[in-house]
């Protein structure tokens, strides 16, 4: 086997590896454009959401009383977690409020209903933030060992054609072994971006989370009882006077 070692290459590696060899670069080649899509898109709704998220806190603690957050929220829609969970706990409230329990799923009081459906939203939100997230884990997980069945696959048939050749020199076996650890060295690419943004996906889902958990329970005091709690870890004190005073006014 006659090989110039001035034409090996990634180039001489494709154009002659056989269709398990092609297979496997087309498997990575998909996994990394899945990893890399799932990244950017992910990547840009936690940005609109947390944007969003936050001129709707400002707008929610700055607000004279809850019907004029319904009111903003009627007009522009609910366009992140923050206003979707405020959105729906008002929601509960009016309904219970208007027909009692009527089914199974409203028994109990307005301030069980509410629980409910803020802890419903909570889970769906919860979903939604950790779709895809899958992929970049698997995509992390599998590259490298894709990467290495392809190189395994690519020294056999290099030992096998050097060995039908007869020429076993160390010039002659080192290209074409040293060749196929390009396929390890793809796994590895690919592998790398997924897990690092699957990481850094994971721990902004978390922060966003935690802060919509600690708004949710502000939230459900609102609705259910008509006054804010003593601790507001969104928003600082001096925005949240205007909505404490609607709820319950201040004593003379």
């Amino acid at each position: 086997m006659d090989v110039d070692s001035g034409a090996l290459g990634f180039g001489h590696f494709i154009a002659h590896t056989d269709a398990v060899g092609t297979t496997l670069l087309a498997i990575l080649i998909a996994m990394s454009i899945a990893s890399w899509a799932i990244i950017a898109v992910k990547g840009l709704t936690l940005a609109l959401r947390k944007s969003r998220g936050a001129a709707f806190l400002q707008l929610f603690w700055n607000a004279s009383s809850l019907d004029a957050v319904a009111a903003e929220i009627s007009a522009h829609g609910a366009r992140d977690p923050f206003s979707h969970l405020t959105a729906h706990a008002m929601h509960a409230q009016a309904h219970h409020a208007k027909y009692g329990a009527a089914k199974l799923e409203e028994a109990g009081s307005a301030s069980d209903f509410v629980t409910r459906t803020i802890k419903k939203v909570l889970d769906e939100e919860t979903t939604r933030l950790e779709n895809g997230l899958s992929v970049l884990a698997t995509v992390g997980a599998t590259a490298p060992f894709v990467g290495l069945f392809g190189t395994v696959w690519g020294v056999y048939h290099a030992l096998v054609a050097i060995g039908m050749s007869g020429a076993g020199t160390l010039d002659r076996v080192a290209g074409p072994v040293g060749e196929a650890l390009i396929m390890t060295g793809l796994g590895l690419a690919v592998a790398v971006p997924a897990v690092v943004g699957y990481n850094a996906l994971a721990r902004a889902n978390r922060v966003l989370a935690a802060r919509l958990d600690a708004f949710a329970y502000e939230l459900h005091t609102f609705v259910c009882m008509g006054h804010a709690l003593g601790h507001r870890a969104e928003a600082p004190a001096a925005q949240v006077q205007p909505l404490t005073r609607a709820a319950k006014p201040a004593a003379a």
